[in-house]
């Protein structure tokens, strides 16, 4: 008997170890699989972990063991520390960089080494550490999706980790579980137990997010970093700096405006402007002004540039739009032009005279914001009789040129030589750029001596940084001021939010000419690139687009602001549906009014019928409520008749009958008796013998799951029942 013990025990404890490892190797493939999607790890260390977790994962399936050797996992340790000095100094050159991957490698080495409870443990604090480093290193929406998975691991490994430690203490064990048909039983209940216990949890999750709002302005705001981009809008900006951020494809941000919602506008979105140009860089000397509050918090844009005569001095054509940043790393707003209202919670904002907007409050990055802009044009008529009388500051800053190869200045004046105004002149020299050079990002990696004259004589092709500077700096040949300036176009619309979807391709430069009277007009002179319309897997990532936003507007910048515009919502909502329901109500009270009628007089009219109605409603209503304990009924009767398809429920109700049937005879069961004790105390020796021979066959079905005692049970409870008279 010790022995089938112990061979059960043996048994479950081996099923549980199995749905173990099996568990906590998901965990760690989740927690890597979660890290991996933030796109932080370098290809290396994502293939040799990848290829290790595989290899885990066939063993696992293959039900294969592979155990390294205590003492090879200790020289394999001992060896990677020394490639730990060498990847921090030589490879990696980064302390963090160097620490994950030592972290990834002991990871790997302690999941073909785990043989005691601590590796088990250590192995689970890895995957923790894996996805609290992911949600450090992201704000993407599949961290949403991998940590979803990782939570439903988490919680059938912690389970099995109670159940494996349960088992290996456990004396005794139910034969049904010891088992192959128990353990898939185990391995069912599990399937379904951790779903419904990490849908909790999230639920839980979800209640607590719509009561404790978060401070999104510090999410990941200490962590940006200065990168191309950033460099790409500052105060100094290398010729060919805007190229190099056209290489990436990352994100940058989300631009959605009021009333579209097809896709109208094709706008440039202005960062800086650049007016002093020394031959290989621009730069942006202009002074910055703090940028002055209105009565209701928002900053008036306009009252900064209110000396310079722009466009928005003229027929208003105001739009109004909402921009979500990415964490870029950047304290530029990036505007439609001639902005004229900001609004967002920053402390301090300043303006230069080019109109250039920075952010200065450290504790609050940028990453969302709403603006107002004019996008007024005064027609070309007007533009070609402003006159060359400029204001004092326009002529020195703006015309200001160094040492030009000889051959620019000419080459302006022979373009521009049928014009006999400032803007024809303008359009002039943006269509020759447009239509006499080619548009590439495949540059030479070394700057040419002359960028500007290897661009317009030699090389003839290259990107917007050299078309607008080529046109600035043959503009201030011919006495027209103009400036330079770094943004972004308009990129590609979201139908599904009306939103347009800015990434790093989209930088831009463009060109901006002054005109008295009316300020700062753009011309473009880079050749335009068609549009591609979203199709296939494109389209697809339009439906992720859409789920990123949804994240990022109601998970990373969830805040007050949001909790008061649900609560208007789900009230506003609630108030319509109340009226919706009054009126559907008042609407058909008539109808009601008359049906009741309807039915009174036909009760009048036939009451034998409508009795004998009334009588089969309250028929059927009773069966209806008491259709579950008729069901329950059925099938005990059904379990009694064929116990031995139902051994261990067919033993609890024939046992059941048996003891109502001795107790009649004056011998109660006790609750606090086994029922070999109540057989013994039973003082007929003719019934106590039927009923221990009834329990051992009963105890056998019960509780060893035998069809063949189960069989005998109806026969032997009417040998008892014959034994009573």
């Amino acid at each position: 008997m010790t022995t089938t013990a112990e061979s059960a025990t043996a048994s479950l404890s081996s099923g549980v170890q199995r749905y173990f490892e099996v568990a906590l190797y998901l965990l760690v493939l989740t927690g890597f699989g979660t890290l991996a999607s933030t796109g932080e790890l370098d290809l290396p260390t994502v293939l040799f972990v990848g290829c290790a977790l595989l290899l885990r994962g066939y063993l696992l399936a293959a039900r294969r063991n592979l155990i390294i050797h205590e003492r090879w996992t200790t020289v394999l340790t001992v060896g990677y520390v020394a490639f730990y000095l060498a990847d921090y100094f030589l490879i990696s050159r980064s302390f963090l960089d160097a620490t994950v991957h030592l972290v990834l490698f002991v990871m790997v080495v302690r999941l073909f080494s785990t043989q005691r409870d601590r590796d088990y443990y250590f192995l689970s604090v890895i995957a923790f550490l894996m996805v609290l480093a992911s949600a450090v290193l992201t704000v993407n929406s599949v961290f949403l999706l991998t940590f979803a998975g990782f939570m439903l691991m988490a919680v059938a490994t912690f389970i099995l980790m109670e159940m494996r430690q349960a088992a290996g203490k456990a004396a005794v064990q139910s034969k049904g579980l010891s088992n192959d048909k128990g353990q898939r039983r185990l391995g069912m209940a599990l399937s379904g137990t951790a779903p419904v216990l990490a849908l909790f949890i999230f639920l839980a999750a979800g209640a607590i997010f719509f009561v404790l709002p978060r401070i999104s302005a510090h999410y990941l705001g200490a962590y940006a970093m200065g990168n191309d981009l950033s460099t790409g809008f500052s105060d100094r900006v290398e010729l060919g700096r805007i190229g190099q951020i056209q290489q990436s494809n990352s994100l940058v941000m989300h631009v959605l405006i009021d009333g579209d919602t097809s896709g109208a506008y094709d706008l440039k979105w202005r960062g800086v402007t650049l007016s002093v140009f020394d031959g290989r860089n621009w730069f942006n000397p202009h002074e910055q002004h703090v940028v002055p509050r209105l009565p209701d918090g928002a900053l008036a844009l306009w009252q900064v540039l209110r000396g310079e005569g722009t466009a928005s001095s003229h027929s208003a054509r105001p739009i109004h739009y909402r921009v979500m940043m990415e964490p870029v790393g950047t304290n530029v707003f990036f505007l439609a032009v001639s902005p004229r209202i900001l609004q967002g919670a920053y402390r301090l904002v300043t303006m230069d005279s080019g109109g250039a907007v920075f952010d200065l409050d450290p504790e609050h990055p940028i990453n969302r914001y709403e603006a107002t802009s004019n996008l007024a044009q005064p027609d070309a008529d007007e533009l070609r009789h402003t006159g060359n009388t400029y204001p004092a500051g326009i002529v020195p800053g703006y015309l200001q040129l160094p040492p030009l190869d000889p051959r620019i200045a000419p080459l302006a004046q022979q373009i521009t030589a049928q014009a006999d105004n400032n803007y024809d002149k303008a359009r002039a020299l943006e269509n020759y750029l447009r239509t006499h050079y080619g548009y590439t990002l495949q540059l030479s990696r070394q700057q040419p001596r002359d960028p500007l004259a290897e661009f317009l004589f030699e090389r003839r092709q290259g990107h917007c940084e050299y078309f607008a500077s080529a046109m600035a700096v043959m503009l201030r040949t011919l006495g027209i001021p103009s400036r330079v300036a770094n943004g972004f176009r308009t990129g590609e619309f979201n139908d599904l939010t009306s939103q347009y979807l800015v990434r790093a391709k989209d930088a831009h430069s463009w060109v901006e000419v002054y005109f008295p009277g009316y300020g700062w007009m753009s011309f473009d002179p880079t050749p335009a690139a068609a549009l591609e319309n979203p199709a296939g897997w494109g389209r697809a990532m339009l439906y992720i687009d859409a789920a990123a936003s949804f994240w990022r507007e109601w998970v990373i910048n969830y805040d007050a602001s949001h909790q008061s515009q649900l609560g208007h919502e789900a009230t506003r909502n609630g108030l319509a549906g109340l009226q919706r329901l009054r009126d559907w109500g008042r609407r058909h009270y008539e109808s009601w009014l008359a049906r009741a009628r309807r039915i009174e007089k036909n009760v009048a009219a036939a009451p034998g019928r409508w009795t004998l109605w009334g009588a089969l409603a309250v028929i059927m209503l009773g069966f209806g409520a008491n259709a579950g304990r008729v069901w329950r009924m059925l099938r005990r009767r059904r379990m009694a008749a064929q116990p031995e398809k139902f051994p261990r429920a067919a033993a609890t109700i024939w046992y059941e009958r048996m003891t109502r049937e001795v107790e009649r005879l004056g011998w109660r069961k006790s609750a606090t008796q086994t029922p070999g004790e109540f057989a013994a105390r039973i003082e007929n020796a003719e019934l106590r013998t039927r009923v221990a021979e009834f329990t051992r066959h009963y105890e056998c079905a019960r509780f060893g799951d035998s069809a063949e005692a189960a069989r005998r049970l109806p026969e032997l409870f009417e040998e008892v029942s014959t034994a009573s008279r």
